[in-house]
């Protein structure tokens, strides 16, 4: 039983749309860096009207399906009463609706050149891969940590499971035609605090997941943090183990506008979003997650969010235009593949992120075996997150130049390579302190747009950093 909806207007069969990593690429191969919203609506004509105001924004754009909070747990039966009382949710209802309502909502609008994502949350997403691919999509995102450990109580051994059934079905798309995609979201956990190195790692080793159990297109996710310098480290490491360890796979980089608390001044939310898209230009990813200047405050509009796409998209032009040489010759004008990645300090993060993955590896070649080993043993442990099954033995800090630094490492495997800070012991005034850092410094530019305020990420960026003396190499 599905709930009432309006009536779906009678659409043919949908046929396999195009390949999200072949646009992702195409459009990195023309020097444009794609950009997409976090949209997500529960009444079918808000969400198509909202698929329709993304793909006609200024900008390189793909689309994105939100899900509610319902289908995210395995709630259906709320998620319908919810319809049937007209009590919007949270996201689109994809598990509960009929497909052909969601094929109506896509028709006209999903194509080659406007591929569409589902985003989910889910550490059980066989039912929505299922429902995605019975509605025409076969691009989608997430992991069977950072779908997990963040959101829930889901034992990790059962989330990994979930996962891998989940990916095999993904991968039977090409059947019929398709070239599914995954997106990890290992490299966003926990939204902030949680040191770059690790982040990398556990994006890395995410992908490599979806690879052991057929998936061939892949992206990998860094969520911007506190420090511009620090990350420009961890996208240039993010990139050279995905080289090391993805060979003959479709990969692309994509970078999320920093997930903490957001800027509460729209002058200080826009230069944080311009700031992520710099970053991503001068890094070489292909794709950015935006957000608006609302998030501080509500859900954004689809007005917002076409906004910040396209403000997310000039700030990504001006950086490429910025960083490339002078035209010269008959064929002058911007390069294929936009700028080479800036040089940028080696501080270590690579070195980290390279020794957690091998410590990872080496427990299983099954890394559907090797991750719960791994947060068992406390290989891999992820600061303040309370899973059951995470060790809760490391702990970060904010350090007095904002760079993100461990002041304890528990069991990780990173002697010798990390030297943790003696830092004071974090109260809660020091954890919120922290957790509003990047508020408070985005605000403050906004208002005072002298040189002591300036962002790091305005093409006015200090000369790289050597390593603090009490960071390993």
């Amino acid at each position: 039983m599905t709930a009432p909806v309006h009536p779906a207007p009678a659409v043919p069969p949908a046929s396999p749309p195009g390949s999200f990593g072949a646009f992702v690429a195409a459009a990195r191969h023309a020097g444009r860096l794609v950009v997409q919203p976090r949209m997500g609506m529960s009444d079918p004509r808000a969400m198509r009207a909202g698929l329709a105001a993304t793909r006609a924004a200024d900008a390189t754009t793909v689309g994105t399906v939100t899900l509610d909070s319902y289908t995210r747990v395995g709630d259906q039966t709320a998620a319908r009463r919810a319809l049937a009382d007209g009590v919007p949710l949270n996201g689109y209802p994809l598990v509960t609706y009929d497909t052909a309502v969601t094929r109506s909502v896509l028709h006209g609008i999903q194509d080659h050149d406007f591929p569409v994502q589902v985003r989910h949350g889910s550490a059980a997403p066989q039912s929505i891969v299922a429902a995605l691919l019975r509605a025409g999509l076969d691009a989608t995102e997430g992991g069977p940590v950072s779908y997990c450990l963040p959101y829930g109580r889901t034992p990790l051994t059962e989330s990994v499971e979930n996962w891998a059934r989940s990916c095999a079905l993904l991968a039977r798309a090409r059947d019929h035609g398709a070239e599914p995609h995954m997106e990890t979201f290992g490299g966003c956990m926990m939204g902030q605090l949680c040191p770059p190195g690790l982040l990398v790692a556990l994006s890395v080793l995410e992908a490599l997941f979806f690879a052991q159990h057929g998936l061939r297109s892949v992206s990998l996710s860094y969520a911007q943090q506190t420090d511009p310098g620090q990350d420009e480290e961890a996208l240039h490491a993010l990139r050279r183990l995905a080289e090391e360890l993805l060979p003959g796979l479709d990969w692309h980089i994509v970078v999320y506008t920093y997930m903490g608390v957001y800027p509460r001044t729209p002058g200080g939310a826009r230069l944080l979003l311009e700031d992520s898209a710099r970053l991503a230009v001068r890094t070489g990813a292909a794709r950015l997650i935006v957000k608006t200047a609302a998030e501080a405050h509500r859900i954004p509009t689809v007005a917002e969010n076409v906004a910040a796409l396209e403000a997310a998209a000039r700030a990504a032009e001006a950086e490429r235009d910025r960083a490339l040489p002078p035209a010269t010759g008959p064929t002058a004008g911007p390069a294929a593949t936009g700028p080479a990645p800036m040089p940028v300090a080696d501080t270590g993060i690579h070195a980290e992120a390279s020794a957690l993955v091998q410590a990872v590896l080496e427990l299983s070649p099954d890394l559907g075996r090797a991750l719960p080993r791994a947060f068992a043993r406390g290989y891999l442990d992820v600061p303040y997150c309370l899973h059951p099954d995470n060790a809760q033995r490391s702990r970060s800090y904010l350090d007095t130049d904002g760079r993100l630094r461990w002041s304890a490492v528990g069991r990780m495997p990173l002697g010798g390579i990390v030297a943790p800070a003696r830092a004071p012991r974090l109260t809660s005034g020091g954890l919120l302190t922290a957790l509003r850092h990047v508020e408070r410094r985005s605000d403050a530019a906004a208002l005072d747009p002298s040189p002591a305020h300036r962002p790091l990420d305005d093409g006015h960026r200090p000369p790289a950093r050597a390593a603090h003396p009490e960071e390993g190499r």
